[in-house]
């Protein structure tokens, strides 16, 4: 075969982009998202310290996202931090589509000060988490912490990757987390890319995903 038999697809110019409307008894949240985007984001949860890290995935992994939830806060943040990962993992998956073409692996080490936190993924089609981060306090602000790895829990069951995050160092808890998002970030920006060497092929030697 030729190289100029190779399919040949330009990947570039087909909008990844996506909308997720989720409504349940506890929450409406409403996510779009750009996977060629700039980095722009319009978080609205309700929760500021969750908004903050949803700007933080957006300008590292030069994603556009507008994410607008309403919860029932009066309980906790519980329902709505859930149910923002579910709702973003479903726009992140739909965006991605069949998966042809990309890198599909993504790996990232960042540090923030003291803290020091590598995240490495594959948007493999099996979701599974394995989450090594020891957040010395219960709270950041009025968040609680419990709550980081509920968020990834939620994003890698709908969104389908295999993620694993760990903790390298580290003893403030902001730090540690936005370490966490920061790394996670940069690491789905690396495997979401457009392999040109994959022409449009399904990124695995099994042929799909």
């Amino acid at each position: 075969m030729q190289i100029s038999d190779y399919p040949q697809l330009n990947l570039s110019s087909v909008p990844r982009i996506a909308s997720v409307h989720r409504t349940t008894g506890e929450t409406d949240v409403q996510v779009t998202i750009n996977l060629d985007g700039t980095g722009i984001c319009q978080a609205a949860t309700g929760i500021p310290f969750l908004d903050h890290m949803l700007h933080q995935i957006a300008s590292h992994g030069l994603i556009d996202l507008d994410i607008q939830a309403k919860g029932d806060w009066e309980i906790d943040d519980h329902h709505t931090n859930e149910d923002v990962g579910i709702t973003l993992g479903q726009a992140l998956a739909k965006a991605l589509g069949d998966r042809k073409g990309i890198v599909r692996f993504g790996n990232f080490l960042a540090p923030l000060d003291e803290a020091l936190v590598q995240v490495a993924l594959d948007f493999s089609g099996r979701p599974h988490l394995s989450y090594g981060l020891q957040i010395p306090t219960e709270r950041v602000g009025t968040y609680d912490t419990q709550l980081v790895r509920e968020f990834f829990v939620a994003l890698v069951n709908h969104s389908q990757m295999t993620l694993h995050i760990r903790q390298l160092d580290g003893i403030n808890s902001h730090h540690i987390i936005e370490a966490t998002f920061k790394a996670f970030a940069r690491a789905v920006r690396t495997a979401i890319e457009i392999d040109p060497r994959r022409a449009g092929t399904i990124p695995s030697s099994k042929g799909v995903l």
